[in-house]
């Protein structure tokens, strides 16, 4: 198990923060968004499961949950990322013990395993 240089981590470390603010700000976003929908809908009573004007208020709503859920998981999956760079486990594939090469992680910098390990 090798290290990853110092430039490197530094630098993925960065991206990874940054990727973490907008997530963040994607998660605020789409919890508003969703709270907005919820709220107007309590104010009056319609029946959307039969508007004829397009999508229903039930499946903008699931969208949004399902949009939330996923950054949710997107978060988690980024703060896992940050905590092997404080363990010095950054780099390491999670699975099989081997350095995850570092084009994987340029293109996924929160992949907790290898290309080998994610796909078996």
């Amino acid at each position: 198990m090798t290290a990853m240089a110092r430039p490197r981590l530094v630098a993925a470390q960065a991206r990874l923060e940054a990727e973490r603010a907008e997530t963040l700000s994607e998660i605020e976003a789409l919890t508003k968004a969703r709270q907005d929908i919820i709220d107007a809908a309590s104010l009056v009573a319609t029946d959307d499961e039969h508007d004829p004007e397009g999508s229903t208020i039930a499946f903008e709503r699931e969208q949004l949950t399902a949009l939330l859920d996923q950054a949710n998981r997107q978060m988690s999956s980024l703060d896992g990322a940050l905590k092997r760079i404080r363990t010095g486990t950054y780099g390491i594939c999670m699975s099989c013990g081997q350095a995850i090469p570092t084009e994987r992680l340029e293109v996924r910098p929160a992949a907790s395993t290898c290309v080998r390990c994610a796909s078996g």
